[in-house]
């Protein structure tokens, strides 16, 4: 193929060599004669390992061309990778201008009509809308009704790591495919044949936030950690061993359990134990700003179910909550999540039936029997047995476990809050 790649920053610079090496024509573009000087004599912008011998070869293979202007650039292109920065603005939002300014080139540059479609994906990190909402307008209002004749917008988002990129570019955790559609584009396929990598291919909104959510939990995971290093330091605890014993669980530390967006966290551990963990960094004077927030996040996660859930309720509503215990096939109420979800539908006046078939109150023991009748007293009166759920009738049934399944429900609506879909 030939691809033009357009910034020759980091990203840019990396893909220009990393594609080249490939066996496809690149060509770069950018503003900056300075960088389109340096890759013209085979020479990289950049300083990062690897690249300069690559940028070499291909120079000398005639594989590599620049350019200051977009015109006449991309006529031959298959592939046109945006790689343009989106600094932050004063307000906190990405400053977007540089991709506009491309975007509205490249569009002008495609005058001429092609025997085939361009390929133009975005690498650059962009808020969630913006290729349904900024880009194909911009390619709308200058191709018009031949858009679809000479476009094809994806949204490709990057995983390089600087000093380590050209590794990172043949072997990134993942591959995410952003098209209008979900579809798979065929140019894409092309550019990451070799590559072995978990293909994700998804509409546009999907790919665009990943890089959001990426690089929140590597922000959170720093964060979490140098936390807890504070709290070992002051207590005289080697935070090194205390990571090696981490990192080893691969069960549940480092894996996919706990990361499945649904339900508000609950039970007799988790809220305990951050609790004591406030108590004693603030005890010690370590300040873990992270950790202090993780039970207010979660109360907000429980108040926002419940509006989610209530918008479109009438006043005195019939509700069925089923499954009221932490975990189903348990009948552990302590600090359960579907507890306070039953006392906000009553605090609200709705008339609330409670179907867990592990609960029966009279065998409630200890603490578990404490927090029932602490938080629920009226916990008699508001369980019904599987006859009864299903016989009845209910504006809103909400699904708290796997329990809902083995109902057969007299209900248009059915909500399972324990996952976010």
């Amino acid at each position: 193929m030939k691809v033009a790649v357009l910034g020759l920053g980091y990203v840019g610079c990396t893909a220009v060599a990393c594609i080249a090496s490939q066996g496809h024509d690149v060509v770069g573009i950018d503003v900056s004669e300075s960088k389109v000087a340096q890759v013209r004599q085979g020479l990289s912008p950049i300083r990062e390992p690897g690249i300069d011998e690559m940028m070499s070869q291909a120079h000398a293979e005639g594989r590599i061309k620049a350019s200051t202007d977009v015109t006449g650039q991309l006529g031959d292109c298959d592939l046109a990778i945006v790689c343009v920065g989106t600094p932050s603005g004063v307000d906190g939002a990405h400053n977007m201008s540089y991709i506009v300014q491309v975007t509205r080139q490249i569009a002008a540059a495609l005058g001429d009509p092609r025997d085939r479609p361009l390929t133009v994906a975005y690498r650059s990190t962009m808020r969630p809308g913006t290729m349904d909402q900024m880009i194909a307008p911009i390619f709308a209002g200058a191709l018009g009704d031949r858009m679809r004749e000479q476009v094809e917008l994806v949204y490709n988002p990057e995983f390089l790591r600087e000093a380590s990129a050209v590794h990172d570019y043949f072997n990134p955790p993942k591959i995410v495919i952003g098209t209008a559609s979900g579809a798979a584009s065929a140019n894409m396929e092309k550019l990451h044949e070799g590559i072995e990598a978990q293909v994700f291919r998804v509409p546009f909104r999907e790919a665009e936030i990943t890089k959001f959510v990426d690089n929140s939990w590597h922000a959170v995971k720093v964060a979490f950690a140098n936390e807890v290093g504070r709290v070992c330091q002051s207590l005289g605890i080697s935070a090194t061993t205390v990571h090696d014993i981490f990192v080893s669980d691969t069960k549940l530390n480092i894996s996919p359990y706990y990361m499945r967006p649904g339900g508000p966290f609950g039970g007799s551990c988790l809220p305990k134990d951050v609790r004591a963990l406030q108590y004693i960094s603030s005890d010690l004077g370590a300040n873990t700003p992270l950790v202090d927030s993780l039970l207010r996040s979660n109360e907000a996660h429980k108040h926002y179910q419940f509006d989610r859930l209530t918008r479109s309720l009438t006043p005195g509503a019939r509700v069925l909550l089923v499954g009221l215990a932490f975990k189903a096939d348990t009948d552990d109420l302590r600090e359960s999540p579907a507890v306070d979800l039953a006392r906000k539908f009553l605090d609200a006046g709705y008339k609330l039936e409670i179907y867990d078939p592990c609960l029966t109150p009279e065998k409630l023991v200890g603490q578990n029997l404490g927090y029932a009748y602490a938080f629920l007293p009226t916990i008699d009166s508001l369980l019904v047995t599987k006859e009864v759920a299903e016989a009845n009738t209910y504006d809103l049934v909400v699904a708290t476990n796997r329990l809902a399944r083995s109902l057969t429900l007299r209900t248009d609506t059915t909500i399972d809050v324990s996952a976010i879909p």
